[in-house]
């Protein structure tokens, strides 16, 4: 068994300052939006759906709970589909080129996504997408009701990412990360992680157990893992101008450091419950991440053999 360090700070990596952090995409790169839609606040959300204590306690409950999570339904007790999403703004209108990446956002997401799942289609034999859905305070899912509190997650029931932008402020002002572009990346790749697991009939080994050796904390560490491997190969799947840069890397280990369970827990609680851990310590993100990052490999990311 795995055991936390009471009382301590998430671990990081020194930074290796080699050059700023820029994610920089090609300009001439085509991008397609289809891949993302925009919901904004009207995806069809129903107040009261999340079956989780109000105020600060109940938040923290359900970030512990699902922050990168993969089933937002085993908490809302919800199965419904999706009701109706309807973009709210044409993302195919702005997002056109890597260029417009560079200068928006939302253009920045579809250009991740799209990388991303160029990977995955050329690693999975008869890939099929998942569609990234943005939304804000609320949205209704093939998993059940969900806001914003919830953070970043993949449905399997629908296919989809589910992602409000706000989660990356509350990574930085609750959970101290320093933030970044590359964060948002890892936090995106790491949600398509899930999916290719969901293809791969990985999910399908995993209960919903909990603990420092758990199929959960597998299922997320393999997750992180899968993302290191993307930023990896990401130059090659075309939309990226140059490879990643340390300071690029070191955002994603920031961001795993900041939602580690261990971490997470202290400011929840001011302990740490082992038998508890959903996700893996702060330490253990980081390794697994670094683990897909230095091999880019898939088959590397063996999570559910020894111990992690």
């Amino acid at each position: 068994m795995i055991t936390a360090v009471r009382g301590s700070s998430p671990a990081k990596q020194p930074a290796t300052p080699s050059g700023a952090s820029q994610m920089d995409f090609d300009d001439r790169a085509q991008l397609d939006a289809s891949q993302v839609e925009d919901v904004g606040g009207g995806g069809g959300f129903r107040g009261g759906g999340l079956a989780i204590g109000g105020g600060a306690a109940g938040i923290i409950a359900l970030i512990v709970a699902l922050i990168f999570g993969v089933n937002p339904g085993n908490i809302t007790g919800g199965g419904d589909e999706p009701a109706g999403l309807q973009p709210t703004s044409d993302l195919s209108a702005q997002c056109k080129t890597g260029a417009d990446a560079d200068q928006s956002e939302k253009c920045r997401v579809v250009g991740v996504v799209n990388s991303i799942q160029k990977y995955w289609s050329e690693q999975i034999q008869g890939y099929t997408g998942a569609k990234t859905t943005l939304f804000s305070g609320g949205v209704q899912t093939g998993c059940g009701a969900a806001d914003s509190s919830v953070g970043p997650f993949y449905c399997p029931n629908d296919k989809h990412v589910y992602l409000d932008l706000s989660f990356f402020d509350e990574l930085q002002s609750r959970f101290g990360a320093k933030g970044g572009p590359f964060a948002q990346a890892y936090v995106i790749a790491h949600e398509y992680g899930h999916h290719a697991q969901d293809l791969l009939g990985t999910m399908n080994r995993v209960g919903q157990d909990q603990g420092a050796e758990s199929g959960s904390v597998r299922l997320e560490l393999q997750a992180d893992c899968y993302a290191g491997v993307w930023a990896k190969n990401a130059v090659d799947t075309g939309f990226y101008a140059k490879p990643f840069t340390d300071a690029d890397i070191q955002e994603a280990l920031d961001a795993a450091a900041a939602v580690g369970d261990d971490h997470i827990q202290e400011q929840a609680q001011g302990r740490v419950n082992p038998d508890a851990f959903t996700h893996g310590t702060s330490a253990q993100r980081q390794k697994w991440f670094t683990n897909g990052y230095s091999s880019g490999d898939p088959a590397r990311c063996d999570t559910f053999s020894g111990s992690v």
